[in-house]
């Protein structure tokens, strides 16, 4: 069980979540989807930094997603590793009516491990499901490919709004939901300390793995 104090529970969080994937997957309209309604039918490529901050409420608690999308610098393959500084979640997007962007995913995957945290949670999208006559690359191939890399999967589209909601909300309440249980483990250990001090009792702990004792520290030093 958590146990907050007033001010956390009113206290914002605040999580970077980038748009990666080819050029033309339709990046810039899942975001215009999703943070104002709205599509551009004949929208050309992002030119400059962009991002959208969007408000979400998640067990009370206010939640901001920073969407940031690529800027069009994936047309030259440049995209820098100062736009995955700081990225806790991911949307990898492909287009399911051009097989190549597809096949570009493994590409963007290693990318995004190489520049930001390992355990970035991440959702591979395949976008423009409305394209369905279309279609060069199936629902069962987009599955696949996501059950073998570890991702969530959803196929969205920025037309018709299929989707496109609970893609970036099925990212953020994962965020939420490993910060929410590093932070009990953390108080946990916490009231375990205090009991052993106070008491006057021997706890025995589990040595955790090293992974699971850096986040502990960063967690409770935080």
């Amino acid at each position: 069980m958590a146990f907050y104090t007033e001010e956390e529970q009113t206290e914002d969080y605040l999580f970077k979540v980038v748009l990666i994937g080819d050029s033309a997957v339709g990046k810039s309209n899942l975001l215009a989807r999703f943070a104002r309604d709205e599509f551009y039918p004949n929208s050309k490529s992002t030119i400059g930094v962009e991002f959208q901050t969007q408000k979400m409420d998640i067990d009370g608690k206010e939640i901001k997603a920073q969407i940031w999308d690529t800027a069009g610098q994936e047309r030259f393959r440049a995209v820098t590793s100062a736009y995955y500084r700081g990225a806790v979640g991911a949307l990898v997007v492909y287009d399911i009516s051009r097989r190549q962007t597809f096949d570009s995913i493994g590409r963007w995957l290693n990318e995004l491990h190489t520049h930001s945290d390992m355990n970035v949670v991440t959702i591979l999208v395949g976008n423009k499901s409305d394209l369905r006559d279309a279609r060069e690359v199936t629902m069962e191939e987009g599955k696949s490919l996501a059950e073998a890399q570890g991702l969530f999967f959803m196929e969205t589209s920025a037309l018709d709004s299929s989707n496109v909601k609970a893609a970036f909300q099925t990212v953020v309440k994962e965020i939420y939901n490993i910060l929410s249980r590093k932070v009990i483990l953390c108080q946990e250990n916490k009231k375990q300390d205090t009991g052993w001090m106070e008491n006057g009792k021997t706890v025995v702990l589990q040595a955790p793995n090293h992974e699971a004792d850096s986040q502990t520290k960063r967690c409770c030093s935080s």
